[in-house]
């Protein structure tokens, strides 16, 4: 193992490379997975009114997805997609060559206690919410360079910063989403594609249909979202619950880790 030492980093080089890789929306073509609902029928509703010049919206049934595809059946195409299908995964760059920007949101939700989740909803969860991300993004990312960059936005979750037990496996696989963001974005930099990750709160979806708490909306997420990405930021806190959990996580992450296993 060779060992660097951290004054041996070119932070300036780093920060010029980031700076080129800041996508404008207006030029965009998208795709979205999971657009069918939720986070992912907003981030398409806003992307078109962003002005994209296109966006392929994709779910696991196509019929699913009439609701969006009526939001401009000029600029939103609709394509059958199972993040876990390797087969309709591999199949999808060759239906939308000219995507530069891809958004990563979907994924799924498991409440249960570490101890006694079954080992089929694990498997279920990072299939979904790691792989699916993965096989994504390894499908897309010689597209995008081709494309001459662009953007892979990866949807995460405050969890993943600490754990609420009672999601734990989805807590889990969002965690090693995250992981597997941060080794992408350095893996793709000399390309020209900028790695997002997304780490929203509480959200008012179907996800978290009966849970009692303060939600954030939608539309209020993809908008911090698309102004994140076109400012450059990698990380990104698009809510005021998610935006004060993690600045209270960066001055002392063991008591919000205390505080979110008591939820």
């Amino acid at each position: 193992m060779v060992l660097l030492s951290l004054d041996s980093i070119d932070y300036q080089t780093t920060w010029n490379l980031k700076e080129q890789q800041i996508v404008n929306i207006q030029d965009a073509i998208a795709l979205v997975t999971g657009a069918n609902r939720g986070i992912g029928y907003a981030f398409v509703n806003g992307l078109l009114q962003a002005g994209v010049t296109k966006v392929y919206a994709t779910a696991r049934k196509i019929d699913s997805l009439t609701a969006v595809t009526a939001l401009d059946p000029r600029r939103v195409i609709p394509l059958q997609l199972d993040v876990t299908n390797h087969s309709l995964v591999h199949a999808l760059p060759s239906q939308a060559p000219d995507v530069n920007l891809l958004i990563n949101n979907a994924g799924i939700l498991a409440f249960g206690n570490i101890l006694e989740v079954p080992t089929e909803t694990i498997s279920s969860q990072f299939n979904t919410n790691f792989y699916g991300s993965l096989n994504m993004a390894r499908a897309f990312v010689p597209v995008i360079e081709r494309n001459n960059g662009g953007a892979i936005v990866n949807i995460l979750t405050l969890v993943a910063l600490a754990s609420m037990p009672g999601l734990a496996v989805y807590n889990a696989s969002k965690a090693a989403a995250w992981s597997m963001t941060q080794s992408l974005r350095a893996s793709v930099a000399a390309k020209g594609i900028a790695v997002h990750g997304v780490f929203p709160g509480a959200v008012d979806t179907q996800m978290l249909a009966g849970v009692d708490m303060p939600k954030t909306s939608p539309a209020d997420i993809v908008k911090a979202v698309l102004l994140g990405i076109e400012a450059g930021q990698e990380d990104i806190f698009p809510d005021p619950m998610s935006d004060r959990v993690y600045t209270a996580w960066r001055q002392d992450h063991k008591a919000i880790e205390k505080q979110f296993a008591t939820m």
